[in-house]
């Protein structure tokens, strides 16, 4: 009966050990020290002195780490000492490698148990004593289990080293005791395969949002590089915010998982611009359709100087006359279908001026050298976008903030449309598509406003605006942090951080890195 109880006793202990293990490997969230806690967990559950273990990669089993108690050695796994083992192949010459024990376990995908490494023929008996006359030790018993996953397949090898009995004499490893690691092999086996899987999974969809943005960038040649150098400033920015030691920001801290979260967000930013059309995106110009209809306007000038030439009632000074005027305003038009000054009221008058003074007869029909729709793109005030063109690239946000929420994110990943969904919004509520205000945003949010901002200011490959220096850019950008567009404490991070200069060394021309007089730029102190 006592026997009973104690062995029922010593199954509970056991039982209980195995569930404390099991938490324990699940709450590993790193592989390197969850490969060295399942060694340790093995050493302890057997006694074994020394052990290594080993991942699979591939056709080779990579060393991971070792420890042994009696030599004092721990490599590789959390020490912080490099391993000294080159990767063991599984093959040789196509065939299996019988060289090594712990290949042969893998092979075979069966335990090797081994009671006394010197009588057996499958260790390699040169290396194996060499190794303890070096290091003044015997090993005696050994115990190689391979890790197999559900699929049967070897994701790494255990492999323990003298058994210790209570004098602390190495023994045979008992059946007990192989039934036990071979439970704990497979367990960590279990383990080790379900952060794979989250790993892979983790970078095939960091893979597929870069995928997306790089097809964006590739679906416009003007904006082309726009969604990789967001998210680059985006985390030159992050960091500093994090590493700030002082101010409004000393209690801003990222944590590894943060700053993922806040990559993916940065590749998604604009991934609502899948569905903008080109001809708004790639607009050039202030009259570019499917192509610039500049060159029809100035088909239409060409007939209008025809006109005046043919017309019997007009003398060769009016003629000549006539003829420059037209020259001067098509090249007035040429000039502000570019898109690159400020359209005042003056110039748009002198738009509608030239609709309205030049008519041309084409087929009977007599007609305007400017269109209604032409009149109407020539007058925009600011850049090559009219009102409803505007419109719909702006809508691209709120098809980024669709997209993303009706995604199924993780729950570390779950503040993802919230940051890429608010790189247009101000501190003060004026910014789109929500009207949020400073204390509705995340800092990841507002920092992602100053990346896109910037980016947008230094970007060379705009057609319709000449790339701005640093100088310019960070002047305009100190205004907006006086006018509360952007978060002026980032703002402050930003310069005295110097993340600008970070940024313009990778991706500014040289031409852009000018010289900066901070006198002139509000807002950063």
């Amino acid at each position: 009966m006592a026997t009973i109880e104690q062995n029922t006793k010593t199954n509970i202990e056991q039982l209980e050990h195995f569930v404390t293990i099991g938490l324990a490997l699940a709450r590993q969230t790193e592989l390197t020290p969850l490969l060295e806690q399942i060694l340790q967990s093995a050493q302890q559950i057997s006694h074994a002195d020394g052990g290594t273990i080993y991942r699979c990669n591939g056709e080779q089993l990579e060393f991971a780490t070792l420890i042994n108690h009696q030599l004092g050695l721990h490599q590789g796994g959390t020490s912080g000492e490099s391993p000294q083992q080159a990767p063991i192949p599984l093959l040789i010459d196509g065939k299996p490698n019988d060289s090594a024990v712990v290949a042969m376990a893998a092979n075979q995908q069966q335990p090797i148990v081994i009671d006394d490494v010197y009588q057996s023929s499958l260790v390699n008996q040169q290396k194996a004593r060499q190794f303890d006359q070096q290091m003044k030790y015997r090993t005696q018993s050994m115990l190689t289990v391979p890790m197999l996953d559900h699929q049967s397949e070897v994701v790494g090898v255990l492999q323990l080293i003298n058994c210790l009995d209570s004098t602390g004499q190495p023994q045979p490893f008992s059946p007990a005791v192989q039934r036990q690691v071979i439970a704990l092999a497979s367990l960590a086996a279990m383990v080790i395969t379900n952060k794979q899987l989250v790993d892979d999974l983790e970078n095939l969809f960091e893979a597929l949002s870069r995928l997306l943005a790089n097809a964006i960038d590739e679906k416009s040649p003007y904006t082309g590089g726009h969604c990789r150098r967001v998210p680059a400033l985006t985390m030159m920015l992050a960091e500093a915010c994090s590493n700030a030691v002082e101010g409004p920001l000393a209690d801003f801290v990222m944590t590894p998982a943060d700053v993922h979260e806040l990559s993916v967000a940065g590749w998604l930013h604009d991934c609502g611009k899948i569905a903008t059309p080109e001809y708004v995106m790639d607009k050039a110009t202030k009259l570019h359709g499917l192509h610039d209809n500049i060159a029809l306007v100035a088909a239409r000038f060409e007939i209008a100087a025809r006109d005046i030439e043919l017309n019997p009632k007009l003398d060769t000074a009016s003629k000549t006359q006539q003829l420059e005027q037209l020259r001067l305003d098509l090249s007035f038009l040429r000039s502000s279908n570019i898109g690159g000054e400020f359209m005042s009221w003056e110039l748009q008058k002198r738009v509608r001026d030239i609709a309205s003074h030049y008519q041309i007869n084409i087929g009977g029909v007599v007609q305007s050298v400017l269109t209604d729709d032409e009149v109407t793109n020539m007058c925009v005030e600011r850049g090559t976008l009219n009102n409803e063109e505007r419109r719909i690239i702006n809508r691209h946000i709120e098809v980024t903030i669709d997209m993303l929420e009706s995604l199924p994110f993780p729950k570390h990943l779950k503040n993802v449309p919230e940051y890429a969904g608010g790189h247009h919004e101000k501190m003060d509520g004026t910014g789109y598509p929500r009207g949020l205000k400073k204390e509705q945003m995340s800092v990841q949010a507002r920092i992602m406003a100053i990346a896109d901002i910037f980016e947008a200011l230094t970007a060379n490959d705009r057609p319709y605006k000449k790339a701005k220096t640093l100088s310019e850019s960070l002047r305009i950008l100190g205004f907006m942090a006086l006018d509360q567009h952007i978060d002026v404490d980032l703002f402050r991070v930003f310069i005295r951080e110097k993340v600008y200069l970070q940024f313009a060394h990778e991706f500014l021309g040289p031409e852009q890195i000018d010289d900066i007089d901070f006198n002139t730029i509000p807002g950063w102190q």
